[in-house]
């Protein structure tokens, strides 16, 4: 509706993990630089943990855009799955003969397979999101595959991407022996407010904007405040705020724009009042971004 009137080629703030608008704040940029040396060192688990809304599945879309060719990657979505459900995606990723029938099996034709690889010169790199969905019997047997080794080198990278939960979900007692293994890690904190301003205007760009600030410095800072620097929360507010300002005629979105688009969104931030306020947790995000929430503008 407002991509005319902001003379926009796309609408600049979805949901969606789109690599193309990534935006490499420090705490990214650092993420990327620490999981592309981990593969390409063959440092066996990494780990990367983040709250729902900070921007994991973008980070990791561009990660697969990265990889060249010689890096071959079976990915998990569904951390629900049974441990024969684990075994068949090596099946299917690894395009290997014939199906799965039994563990004893499947690991002798993994590690053939993994060796193989190797000596071509192609990493193997086993990715998991959400992983702190994961049950301990599944997160067990990935440990065991991380047993995949020659006496100079893994044969199998495993990646584990989740919440903050997963860290703690491997600091138990039981998983004492995974989080061992863990050789690289890293936690990506929310944008700043320099980071948030920056941001917005590098999605509007990618968007095609002929102007990049759409958005006065006072709604910069107030984006950056009601949204506590989560991208995806900052995603919703802007898009709201645009077309709020197309339906008002305003050419530039101004801090009342947003604290009334922040409002209908039951986004708070600390005014200045000392007073203690709320703001969207990320399991209400995620509750947003999963289509249950409507705005005022689509008849909500």
């Amino acid at each position: 509706m407002y991509k005319k009137y902001y003379r926009l080629k796309e609408r600049p703030f979805e949901v969606t993990p789109d690599p193309r608008f990534l935006y490499l704040s420090e705490t990214h940029e650092e993420a990327l630089a620490r999981l592309i040396y981990g593969i390409d060192q063959h440092k066996g688990f990494l780990l990367l943990t983040g709250d729902v809304g900070t921007g994991k599945t973008t980070l990791l879309n561009d990660l697969y855009r990265r990889l060249n060719g010689s890096t071959r990657i079976i990915s998990i979505n569904n951390p629900r799955l049974s441990v024969n459900d684990l075994y068949r995606s090596f099946y299917f990723a690894l395009r290997f003969r014939g199906y799965y029938r039994s563990k004893v099996k499947f690991l002798r034709d993994l590690r053939s397979r993994l060796q193989e690889s190797a000596t071509n010169g192609q990493n193997v790199l086993l990715i998991i999101d959400e992983a702190q969905a994961l049950p301990p019997r599944l997160l067990e047997e990935v440990r065991l595959l991380s047993n995949l080794e020659t006496p100079t080198q893994k044969l199998l990278n495993i990646f584990l991407v989740g919440q903050p939960e997963l860290r703690q979900n491997l600091n138990g007692f039981r998983m004492r022996a995974l989080s061992q293994r863990v050789t690289i890690q890293y936690h990506i904190r929310p944008l700043n407010k320099e980071d948030t301003a920056a941001y917005i205007r590098n999605r509007l760009l990618v968007a095609g904007a002929v102007n990049p600030n759409l958005f006065s410095n006072k709604a910069l800072k107030l984006i950056c405040e009601y949204s506590k620097g989560y991208p995806r929360v900052i995603n919703i507010l802007c898009d709201n705020a645009l077309l709020s300002g197309f339906t008002l005629g305003k050419p530039i979105v101004n801090p009342k724009i947003i604290r009334e688009c922040a409002r209908d969104m039951n986004l708070n931030c600390d005014n200045g009042d000392g007073g203690q306020h709320g703001y969207w947790t990320p399991a209400y995000v995620n509750h947003r971004a999963n289509g249950h929430f409507l705005s005022r503008w689509f008849g909500g």
